[in-house]
């Protein structure tokens, strides 16, 4: 034991001086090694907010090599479902590169990936099974399972291959590294990802006796209280849906998050950023600013026409307008204002969740800054937002927890479980294919008698005749 020990001294002594020798040898490019931070950038703003950075590889950077190898070193440890490798976490890939959609790099010196908005906010839908899959940008990212990802990078942290003598062959197999670059990886990028791991581990302990969200859901300010040091006992479950980010101009200074908890869109941008790793220092304010401004205007897919009764419709719309637009459309006597809990009656745990002592602890983030946020609040409901292109935001409610706008406006049809996560298209009851044999096989099942997935409230219109319902889920598709 004492030669092995003194063997590795002597490796890693070895490895130092080669490295010093090589600074030494270019002090002027090693300096540009050492203070290196240079994002992808994309000359297109969908590629931007598809693959461009916002700094959140300051924290939970991770090594480029070792992720791309983690799902075939460690392919036994991934769940079920659709797809090879990261694919199957609900990760979307477009041809021609080598990164998924949400993921951002940045050398930083070396190659790290990070997470961007578009992980969240980016859907895959089939019109039929044997369709091809279409990419929706903008869109709730109802098949991406979040907290499967992270409770891999756990197990990955705790397994005993997570070392050099395993990773490295696989590395290699993939990139060519140079004789400094493996001594540096071996001896220093790999150890040290291992302890960032541990702290991986450490953090989310808390899922450990929390419901598993599924597909398309967060536990969202969770994280937060984490970062505040929170005690577990004192949290709700936050869980709530992935929100549709695209026609932001009509979301402009109206209260923003289910709860309507801040009417600020940049502090929303910021702080979801910081979520994902982000610092006050490495946030990239300007490139969040930049992709805002595409989301303004992005505008949501349309219902194919040959698919809507126009006639039917148009009598929706006079339905609509007599029950729902004071809420939901812009300008309406109602729209960006809180409902009370009382008043709307789904579940609670997500604005429970969203305590006073948060809001204190959120608006100190960013002191000294001139982006410092100061617009965090306390709600006690859930707010009154837009319907644009709900047809394509399903599961309905903050927490997912109805699969159709059918079951939404008839509310004795909401399941008691169902599957998400499957992107067939239900066409008839406008949501996901949430049940059948291929939902359950590919998807997860969501069980609103759990803590946090109630599916009661939200009753308005449910007195409505079925045929003025049926005409106004007609209308719905025109939205």
């Amino acid at each position: 034991m004492a030669r092995k020990r003194s063997r590795r001294r002597r490796i890693l002594v070895y490895t130092l001086v080669v490295v010093i020798a090589l600074l030494a040898a270019a002090a002027f490019p090693a300096y540009g090694f050492i203070t290196r931070d240079e994002p992808a950038n994309y000359a297109s703003l969908p590629d931007e907010f598809k693959y461009g950075s916002a700094g959140t590889e300051a924290d939970q950077g991770f090594p480029y090599d070792i992720w791309q190898v983690l799902p075939t070193v460690f392919s036994d440890l991934l769940p079920p479902g659709h797809g090879q490798g990261w694919e199957r976490f609900g990760f979307i890939y477009e041809p021609g590169h080598d990164r998924p959609v949400g993921v951002s790099f940045r050398k930083k010196p070396i190659g790290l990936v990070g997470i961007n908005c578009a992980l969240c906010h980016t859907a895959t839908m089939r019109p039929s099974v044997n369709a091809p899959r279409r990419i929706v940008l903008g869109a709730p990212a109802a098949q991406f399972r979040l907290d499967e990802y992270i409770t891999f990078l756990r197990k990955v942290g705790r397994d005993k291959r997570f070392n050099a003598d395993t990773l490295m062959p696989a590395i290699e197999k993939r990139y060519h590294l140079s004789m400094p670059e493996r001594l540096f990886y071996r001896y220093v990028v790999i150890p040290e990802t291992k302890k960032g791991l541990k702290k991986v581990d450490r953090d989310f302990k808390w899922m450990d006796h929390w419901p598993a969200p599924g597909p398309g859901r967060v536990s969202t300010f969770t994280g937060w209280k984490v970062h505040f040091h929170f005690k577990e006992d004192r949290n709700w479950v936050g869980t709530s849906d992935f929100p549709s980010i695209w026609d932001q101009r009509i979301r402009k200074d109206v209260a923003s998050h289910w709860d309507g908890n801040n009417p600020s869109l940049l502090e929303r941008n910021i702080s979801a950023a910081m979520a994902v790793g982000a610092t006050k220092d490495s946030v990239d304010v300007k490139t969040l600013e930049k992709v805002g401004g595409w989301l303004l205007d992005l505008q949501p897919p349309t219902f194919p026409a040959e698919r809507i009764d126009q006639p039917l419709a148009a009598r929706g719309e006079r339905i609509y307008q007599a029950s729902c637009s004071a809420c939901h459309d812009p300008g309406g006597a109602s729209y960006g204002q809180v409902d009370p809990l009382p008043q709307v009656g789904t579940d609670p745990e997500r604005v429970n969740s969203f305590s006073q002592e948060l809001v204190d602890d959120m608006n100190t983030l960013g002191a000294g800054k001139p982006w410092a946020f100061e617009h965090f609040r306390k709600t006690n409901g859930y707010v009154n937002g837009p319907l644009d292109g709900v047809w394509l935001r399903a599961p309905y409610l903050h927490n997912g927890s109805v699969p159709t706008l059918r079951a939404l406006l008839f509310p004795k049809e909401r399941p008691a479980v169902f599957y998400t996560g499957y992107d067939v298209y239900d066409w008839k009851d406008l949501g996901y294919v949430s049940e059948g044999a291929r939902a359950k096989r590919e998807g997860f099942r969501y069980d609103t008698r759990v803590r946090g997935n109630h599916n009661s409230g939200h009753m308005y219109g449910a007195d409505l005749p079925a045929a003025d319902k049926l005409a106004l889920l007609e209308y719905l598709k025109t939205k």
